[in-house]
């Protein structure tokens, strides 16, 4: 086997000893599937707008009681509850590749600046995706809002390896971490992971439960549906979800995005699976990832409701700078 550079544990029932894997999981697609979707992703898709519709989020209170959550884009939420504040996947660059010039340019900006951001509890990282871990962003962090960065096993190494004042805490599936009065717990996720050709699946991923007196809050961060028998598997392990923060976006075409990306359709239905109170999408409209029209991801998702008779105030879709109170 080829050495693991991030983590060198156990083998158990998602790990090898070289690479993790979700159990019953589908197989890795080839090089020449990956050329195959971008080459189709440039016939097939409509251009996007040039000014995408964004909020400013207004700026957040130093500490909440309840619970107030502000989109800041693409899969980075504010979380704020029982006086603690969250932040979950923090990308602030410009764009989502390697070296700060490669990669998926940003169509809308962050919708708060990081000098703006509260005084920081957590930092929430699901996995090593260039749109979800911003080595540039987690670095300036550590020096104007420091606090501990929670993330599956591996990644910590990689986070250390670009900056050691990166406080990165690594967590297995089923793993938890006191966060002051709140429990974050480590759940699997339909997903990989990769930061280049060679290191495929050698970091874990996954989704996180964060559960405290002001409700329970799941945050997928990236994931496929599957047969849709992880969620009601978490939600038997937590309880009600009173918020989950779930992606809507990058999902086409859905030959190579299935196991990978839900769509607006399994979206709510991970939703009805976790028996949650509301929702907020994310994971849309911020970076051009795949093929599908801009405004669809939003749209199939309220259509998708009003076939269930759900009310569309239960799982909303804001643009960067929405921000959601429960109280």
């Amino acid at each position: 086997m080829a050495r693991n550079p991030y983590y060198d544990g156990p083998v158990s029932d998602h790990f090898d000893g070289e690479r993790f894997f979700y159990p019953g999981g589908p197989p890795d697609k080839s090089l020449g599937e990956l050329f195959r979707m971008i080459r189709d992703a440039r016939r097939e898709r409509e251009p996007w707008p040039v000014d995408p519709p964004t909020l400013r989020c207004p700026p957040p209170p130093d500490r909440v009681e309840g619970l107030r959550v502000s989109l800041i884009g693409h899969s980075t939420f504010l979380v704020q509850t029982q006086g603690l504040n969250l932040l979950t996947d923090p990308v602030w660059s410009e764009r989502a590749g390697p070296w700060g010039w490669l990669g998926p340019k940003r169509a809308t900006p962050p919708a708060l600046e990081i000098d703006a951001l509260p005084p920081l509890d957590a930092i929430l990282l699901t996995h090593n995706h260039y749109d979800h871990m911003d080595l540039a962003t987690l670095a300036l962090l550590a020096k104007a809002r420091p606090c501990p960065v929670w993330t599956p096993l591996g990644n910590d190494t990689i986070l250390r390896r670009h900056d050691r004042a990166i406080d990165a805490r690594a967590l297995d599936w089923g793993q938890s971490a006191q966060v002051g009065a709140l429990w974050v717990t480590l759940e699997p996720s339909l997903h990989w992971s990769a930061r280049g050709r060679n290191d495929r699946r050698m970091a874990l991923w996954g989704s996180f439960v964060v559960a405290g007196a002001a409700g329970t809050i799941f945050y997928a961060g990236d994931t496929g549906y599957g047969d849709g028998s992880l969620f009601p598997e978490i939600a038997a392990r937590h309880g009600k979800v009173r918020l989950a923060l779930l992606p809507i976006g990058a999902y086409a075409p859905r030959w190579f995005m299935r196991e990978q990306h839900c769509d607006p359709e399994e979206a709510l239905a991970i939703f009805a699976a976790l028996n949650a109170e509301q929702a907020i999408a994310c994971h849309w409209g911020a970076f051009r990832l795949t093929s599908e029209p801009y405004h669809e991801p939003p749209r199939r998702l309220a259509e998708a409701l009003a076939r269930a008779g759900i009310p569309a105030e239960r799982f909303v879709a804001p643009p960067p700078g929405g921000v959601v109170e429960l109280g």
